[in-house]
C-alpha cells in the first residue's frame, strides 16, 4: 500500500517535468493541463493497490500522453484507444520512455512551461495566478482567496491569460542558448514577483503567505535543471536572505517591524547559512548581475549581528553597482536609504526629490520622504508625505506603518521644550 501523502508529493514533483513534456506533445496547454489530471486520477487510483512506478514522471507522461491523444480522438470521432488495463500496463513502455528521455527536453520544457505563464503579453497579476494554477498546481479557489478576489472572477483572469497565450502563438521549438538566457531572466523576474506577493503579507495564514515558499520551490527546481547559472543562484539566495527574516518583519499585532529594530535572534540562521553559501558559489562565477547584487546587500545585513554593526559603506558600494547594472529609479530610492545613513537625510532628500514624477505612485517613496523630512524637522511637509503614502499603501499593515510615523510626530511637536 503507498501512502497517499507520499503520492500527492510525487505528482507535484513530477508536475512541471510532466506538463511541459505534455506541452511539448499536444502544443495546447488546456490538453496538455487535462491529459495530467487525467494521468493523476489514474495514478491515485492504481498506484495505491499497484505500487509506485519506477519513474513517476515518466509513467504520468506515457499515461497523459496516451489519455491526451484518446481525448482528441473521441472529439474528432476516431476510435478510442484500448482500454484502461491495456494501457496501464505501462512497465515496458514506461522503461523506454526513461531510457530515451533528453535531459536537454526536460529543461527546456520546463523553461517553456514557466516562459508561456510569464508571456510579456500578460499583466503582472495573470503572469502570478497561471504560473501558480499550471506550474504550481493550485485551485482556483486558493489563488482567488489569496488575490481577495471571487472564484468565478479568477477563474475568468486565468481562462483570459490562457486565450492571450494561445493567441500569441509560443514558439515550441527547443530554443537557441541566447533565448534561452532571455527566457530564463524572464522566468526570475516572474519567480520574483510571485515570491514578493507572499513575502509582503504579514499574516502567515494568508492564501498568499504560501507564495514565497512556492517561489523558492520553482527557484530551487529551475537551479537544479540550470546548475550552472549564477543568477538563479542569486535569485535564490535572495529569497532565502529575505524569508530568514519573516519571523521578524511584523509584531504580534501584525504591524511592519524596520529592518534596523528587528530581533535578529528570530532570524532563521540556517537558511543565511545555505544561502551565503550558495552567493559565494554564484560570485565565483564573476559575472555579477542584479540578483547577485541585491543578494549580496542582503548579506551585508544579514552578517550583521546588530543594526548598528551594518556595513553601510559596502552596501553603498553594491547599490552603485545595481544602479550601473540595471539603472532604475526605485533603486535610486533604495540607495538613498544607505546615503541617509552615511551623509544624512539632506543628502537623501536631495538624491531622491527628482524622482517625484517617475514615483509619484509609489508606496515607498513618499514613506521615505516623509521620514526624511520628518528628521530635518519638517513636519507639515512631512504629514502631507506620510498623508500620500497612506493613501497609496498596498495592505493594513503599510498603512498602520505611516500612521504611527504621523502618531509619532505630533507627540513630539506636543511634548513641552526642556528648559
Amino acid at each position: 500500500m503507498t501512502d497517499i501523502a507520499w503520492i500527492d508529493l510525487a505528482l507535484a514533483s513530477a508536475r512541471p517535468k510532466a506538463l511541459g513534456a505534455l506541452l511539448r506533445y499536444f502544443r495546447n496547454l488546456d490538453t496538455a493541463e487535462e491529459a495530467f489530471q487525467e494521468a493523476c486520477l489514474r495514478a491515485i487510483r492504481t498506484w495505491p493497490e499497484k505500487g509506485p512506478p519506477r519513474d513517476p514522471t515518466a509513467w504520468l507522461i506515457f499515461v497523459g500522453r496516451n489519455s491526451g491523444i484518446d481525448a482528441v480522438r473521441k472529439r474528432a470521432k476516431i476510435q478510442a484507444l484500448p482500454d484502461e488495463d491495456v494501457i496501464s500496463d505501462t512497465e515496458d513502455a514506461e522503461t523506454d520512455i526513461v531510457e530515451r528521455l533528453d535531459d536537454s527536453n526536460y529543461r527546456d520544457d520546463i523553461l517553456r512551461l514557466l516562459f508561456i505563464c510569464c508571456h510579456p503579453d500578460l499583466p503582472a497579476t495573470q503572469q502570478i495566478a497561471l504560473a501558480l494554477r499550471i506550474v504550481s498546481g493550485l485551485s482556483v479557489q486558493q489563488i482567488a482567496r489569496a488575490f481577495l478576489v471571487s472564484e468565478s472572477a479568477m477563474e475568468q483572469r486565468i481562462t483570459r491569460a490562457k486565450a492571450r497565450v494561445a493567441k500569441a502563438g509560443v514558439p515550441f521549438e527547443t530554443p537557441s542558448p541566447q533565448e534561452r538566457a532571455e527566457r530564463l531572466s524572464i522566468v526570475s523576474t516572474m519567480i520574483y514577483l510571485i515570491f514578493n506577493e507572499g513575502y509582503s503579507q504579514a499574516d502567515p495564514r494568508h492564501e498568499a503567505a504560501a507564495f514565497s515558499d512556492e517561489a523558492i520551490r520553482l527557484a530551487r527546481l529551475m537551479l537544479h535543471i540550470f546548475p550552472s547559472e549564477p543568477e538563479l543562484m542569486g535569485l535564490l539566495a535572495l529569497m532565502l536572505l529575505q524569508i530568514a527574516r519573516r519571523p521578524a518583519r511584523f509584531n504580534a499585532g501584525d504591524e511592519i517591524v524596520l529592518l534596523e529594530d528587528q530581533d535578529r535572534s528570530l532570524w532563521n540562521q540556517p537558511l543565511i547559512n545555505e544561502a551565503l553559501a550558495l552567493l559565494d558559489k554564484a560570485l565565483r562565477h564573476r559575472q555579477p548581475a542584479p540578483y547577485q547584487i541585491q543578494a549580496a546587500i542582503a548579506a551585508v545585513h544579514s552578517r550583521a549581528k546588530r543594526a548598528e554593526d551594518t556595513d553601510w559603506v559596502e552596501i553603498d558600494l553594491l547599490y552603485r553597482v545595481l544602479e550601473r547594472l540595471q539603472p532604475s529609479p526605485v533603486i535610486t530610492l533604495n540607495r538613498a536609504v544607505v546615503v541617509s545613513k552615511l551623509q544624512g537625510a539632506q543628502d537623501a532628500l536631495d538624491l531622491i526629490d527628482p524622482l517625484g514624477e517617475k514615483l509619484g505612485g509609489y508606496f515607498y517613496y513618499h514613506g521615505l520622504r516623509g521620514g526624511l523630512l520628518k528628521q530635518l524637522g519638517l513636519t507639515s511637509q512631512a504629514r502631507e508625505a506620510f498623508d500620500r503614502a497612506i493613501a497609496l499603501a498596498h495592505s493594513a499593515a503599510e498603512a498602520a506603518h505611516i500612521r504611527r510615523q504621523i502618531d509619532k510626530m505630533q507627540e513630539e511637536a506636543t511634548q513641552p521644550i526642556a528648559k
